[in-house]
């Protein structure tokens, strides 16, 4: 088949989500050879370039007296699944009112374990994508859990869900949006390429469609750079899963001091407690 006609092909099945980088490596996946460069001149040429990002805002409420976490997931080497959960909360404008999306990821898969759809910024919101998470994944204990210092993950009713469960807490530095960058990253492809591209009537219009990108589209279709051009669930379904007996937890890399930056110490978090590698990139999603 003519390359431009597959290339048009490939830009519709994914509503125009696709950018040329991942054009080409499904054109790759498919067999075809062809070079990045010729794929963006004939995108630009049939004008089938990505849906372009508008403003990213982030609402973080840290300002109060609850309790705060050590930041662990920067001290972490993963391993597999099961080992770090990252969380975020950002809003979406619809036509008369505002409304918030709470998500949680697990940071070695990419893959969206769950998420909550709400109209206030309550402890709900935050919750209910938590227990959504725990019910589908039924993570073994020693996960640890990392989010910004908002209000929501330092309640009282939130930090009761991570006790139950064996769960341990860990949060961002102040103005550091590293910490949490796989999570942040993937609200700015949801807005570039599904929120910012279409319009909703109502809530659960909204609902609807966030339901079918994050299942149907964004876990099992999207190709993710740092999962070397593979979805979420064909990476973890790749992925060699060890016995119990086996398994290895993830393990916690701690410093002397800033000066020399030398390692004095590296423990094992758990066996319970699985974790993927960093990515070179934290934004890549």
């Amino acid at each position: 088949m003519e390359v431009r006609s597959v290339i048009q092909t490939v830009a519709l099945e994914h509503r125009r989500r696709y950018g040329y980088r991942r054009i080409t490596a499904e054109l790759h996946r498919r067999g075809m050879q062809v070079n990045h460069k010729r794929v963006a001149r004939i995108m630009r040429e049939d004008n089938l370039l990505g849906v372009q990002p508008k403003l990213f805002v982030v609402t973080t409420n840290s300002h109060h007296k609850l309790e705060i976490y050590l930041n662990l997931a920067s001290r972490m080497k993963l391993t597999g699944i099961h080992q770090l959960w990252v969380a975020d909360i950002t809003y979406i404008r619809l036509k008369a009112e505002f409304v918030y999306l709470a998500v949680i990821l697990d940071r070695f898969s990419r893959k969206v374990v769950g998420w909550a759809l709400d109209r206030t910024l309550g402890n709900r919101l935050a919750v209910g994508a938590l227990e959504q998470a725990l019910e589908k994944r039924q993570p073994p204990p020693g996960l640890v859990h990392h989010s910004d210092r908002g209000l929501q993950y330092a309640s009282a009713e939130y930090a009761a869900v991570l006790e139950k469960h064996r769960m341990v807490p860990s949060m961002s530095r102040p103005a550091n949006p590293y910490d949490n960058a796989s999570c942040e990253s993937f609200m700015k492809t949801l807005k570039r390429e599904e929120i910012y591209a279409n319009k909703y009537d109502d809530l659960e219009h909204l609902r609807a469609n966030i339901e079918e990108f994050i299942e149907e589209y964004y876990n099992r279709q999207r190709l993710h750079s740092a999962l070397g051009y593979r979805s979420p669930e064909e990476f973890e379904q790749q992925i060699e899963t060890p016995s119990p007996a086996e398994s290895r937890g993830a393990t916690m890399v701690f410093f002397e001091n800033k000066d020399n930056n030398k390692k004095i110490s590296k423990g094992l978090l758990g066996k319970g407690t699985q974790m993927p590698s960093p990515s070179p990139d934290p934004f890549s999603c």
